[in-house]
């Protein structure tokens, strides 16, 4: 009679603690924001910060692949807080996945969740932000192995056991050594796009209950919008719709315009800023500070 071997692979999952983000992650528009695939370069410059960013064969990552980030961060910094070793590979259940984003475990979330995968692992990112003191002129993905492992039942059918990866080497030093890790509301991913974005932003930058403010242009290009006249426009407007909704947990939003009148004459020009702090502050966003 043959005996069944034991499965002797431990997993990292569940996760039991709070969703983590990372700041340098949240800081800069390193993820498209439209789930339509995009085969076209990302650039960011700003401030001494450049990022490039090219597709995979199936596009560039978008917010929405970032999910799986954000909960194998988690993962690790679970493991780090209990002072446990942390290891660059990573293996969980997509089950778990699912319930910490707030997913539906259907044939189509597997499916995405596949094509996440492939684009975190062949999206390259070229930048010259350092985590833990050092840095790279040579292209990464976010994931250097992304590996799904399945058994067959009597049937013929797959069945998932686990999710294998190993995250590259920028993300995990940003991870364990630089350790600016906050955690998120439970709500974040019932956010849409720009709203993910505005929320991260506001987390690692309202601190101490006092908020910050930025230029309407500065905010758009940190978010990953078009920033030409008409992107411009698209945005303001969504922010004055937010500002009417407030859909931001934890943080709240509102929009001043400044007339500047021109040396030269001529009409004046409007300069639209934004001002983010936490909703339990009493004190006005414009007493904050700025985006770093």
């Amino acid at each position: 009679m043959l005996l069944k071997q034991p499965d002797l692979f431990q997993l990292d999952s569940p996760l039991f603690a709070d969703l983590q983000g990372e700041r340098t992650v949240a800081e800069f528009p390193f993820f498209a924001l439209s789930k339509r695939m995009n085969m076209t370069s990302m650039i960011f410059e700003s401030a001494g910060a450049r990022i490039e960013i090219n597709p995979s064969s199936t596009g560039v990552a978008t917010i929405y692949d970032k999910e799986i980030l954000l909960y194998i961060a988690s993962l690790m910094v679970e493991r780090m807080e209990k002072g446990e070793r942390v290891d660059r590979v990573v293996s969980f259940t997509a089950n778990d996945l699912f319930r910490v984003t707030s997913t539906n475990s259907s044939a189509r979330s597997y499916a995405s969740l596949k094509a996440s995968l492939a684009r975190l692992q062949g999206t390259q990112i070229i930048t010259n932000i350092e985590t833990g003191g050092e840095g790279s002129d040579s292209a990464f993905s976010w994931l250097l192995k992304a590996d799904i492992k399945y058994v067959k039942t009597p049937d013929g059918a797959r069945r998932i056991k686990r999710i294998e990866v190993m995250v590259c080497d920028w993300l995990y030093r940003a991870i364990l050594v630089d350790r600016r890790i906050a955690a998120y509301h439970h709500d974040f991913f019932r956010l849409g796009p720009i709203e993910r974005r505005l929320y991260e932003l506001a987390k690692f930058n309202c601190i101490d209950g006092v908020g910050f403010e930025v230029e309407l242009e500065g905010l758009a290009n940190r978010v990953g919008c078009a920033s030409d006249r008409r992107g411009l426009e698209y945005f303001k407007k969504q922010l004055r719709e937010f500002a009417e909704k407030q859909p931001l947990p934890e943080y709240q939003l509102h929009l001043t315009d400044q007339k500047q009148v021109s040396s030269q004459g001529g009409r004046p020009r409007i300069k639209t800023i934004v001002h983010l702090s936490t909703k339990a502050s009493l004190r006005p966003a414009i007493e904050g500070g700025s985006l770093p």
